[in-house]
């Protein structure tokens, strides 16, 4: 029984890890406000600063408050129970 409860957790954090999504960019940085609205989290720029504004939105685990923070490789974003990773 131990073992069917380890195996359920672990399938669940594996199945949370493949859900992660990724945002491929082509020059050195996106803007926090243009990844939003990008990747459709937003319809438009004013819904992805008003979400910014509100401190909905968490970069790295930090809440974010820049609209226009300059995100890199590596950065890891999340709003709404959905995360993205800058590539």
């Amino acid at each position: 029984m131990i073992k069917s409860i380890a195996l359920i957790l672990f399938s669940t954090f594996v199945a949370k890890i493949n859900a992660m999504n990724t945002f491929k960019i082509t020059g050195e940085y996106i803007q926090l406000n243009q990844l939003i609205k990008a990747i459709g989290w937003c319809e438009n720029g004013a819904e992805a600063n008003d979400v910014i504004d509100n401190g909905l939105v968490k970069v790295n685990g930090e809440t974010e408050l820049r609209k226009r923070n300059k995100l890199t490789t590596g950065a890891k974003v999340e709003y709404n129970k959905q995360i993205v990773v800058v590539e």
